[in-house]
């Protein structure tokens, strides 16, 4: 029996311009696929489509031009590949990620790491509305975190040791936030302008600028038709498991109180931030992160 059309785009078939078209969306992680998995598109596109692939701007793949018609056999062809369809719809969608402290010199965790973690924890999880997660690896910011609606940033808290130190000032000298001064024999750090990316303690040549790396989380982020920069309401948090327990009671408020087509900062807005805000430091205090 034909998949009827009303529900394609729940599964990942984004209907088209064209008349019974649909472009096909692929699940992806952090927008890395593998090389079989790239060829196995590949050829889909080539048999079903029009012989290209779209890459899109959440770092996924899609594959236009697939037919009605054609639907249920691609839907075989698939569970063969090792491709999976996208998510669309009122559900968490894609993980995006950088490629983070696995290869990049400036990330602070192993982002793909934690990325496939929350896909595996929340992906197509069912909701009032769209929710986006979004993870980068250091203050560079590549991913643009604060544009999800749960968005997890690498940072490196930093302090000095007085006793380690040999005030050689190349700290001040590689600061590019003008955080830190070398004033009457002491390393002074101005925190309100301290980027939190590390580069201090990374360049210190006898470890007198500790850097203990995080995450630092914002909230109700978009970037569609409304521009709403996501918000960083709690401290840095420094260990995996009160990182979930937090994205759990987002979900958890989100889905409790949202409206119909109405995203995470809305919700926040409406119900209040004060509940949201002290919703999160709970669920804070309920993990193992107890230095925040």
């Amino acid at each position: 029996m034909a998949i009827e059309k009303g529900k394609l785009k729940a599964l990942g078939f984004m209907p088209q311009l064209q008349k019974n078209h649909f472009s096909m969306r692929l699940h992806t992680v952090g927008g890395t696929v593998t090389t079989e998995q790239v060829r196995a598109a590949a050829a889909i596109a080539d048999q079903f489509g029009k012989g290209y692939l779209h890459l899109t701007s959440r770092q996924g793949i899609e594959i236009p031009f697939i037919r009605y018609d054609d639907v249920e056999e691609i839907m075989t062809v698939l569970k063969k590949s090792g491709l999976e369809l996208g998510s669309s719809g009122p559900r968490v969608r894609c993980v995006t990620a950088c490629q983070g402290g696995e290869c990049c010199p400036f990330g602070c965790f192993n982002v793909l790491k934690v990325a496939k973690e929350f896909d595996r924890r929340y992906f197509k999880k069912p909701l009032p509305h769209k929710f986006k997660f979004g993870l980068t690896g250091c203050p560079n910011n590549c991913l643009k975190a604060e544009e999800n609606d749960f968005g997890v940033k690498g940072v490196t808290s930093v302090t000095w040791i007085d006793e380690k130190c040999i005030r050689c000032g190349a700290c001040t000298r590689v600061c590019r936030a003008g955080s830190i001064q070398l004033i009457d024999d002491k390393i002074i750090i101005d925190y309100e302008k301290c980027k939190s990316c590390g580069a201090c303690a990374r360049i210190c040549p006898t470890d007198a600028i500790k850097g203990e790396k995080g995450y630092l989380v914002s909230f109700g982020g978009t970037f569609g038709n409304s521009i709403r920069k996501g918000e960083h309401i709690l401290p840095v948090i420094h260990d995996e498991k009160t990182l979930f327990a937090v994205a759990d009671a987002a979900l958890e408020f989100f889905e409790e109180n949202a409206k119909p087509k109405e995203r995470l900062y809305k919700v926040i807005d409406r119900i209040g931030k004060e509940k949201f805000t002290a919703q999160m430091k709970a669920a804070l205090q309920g993990g193992t992160d107890v230095r925040c």
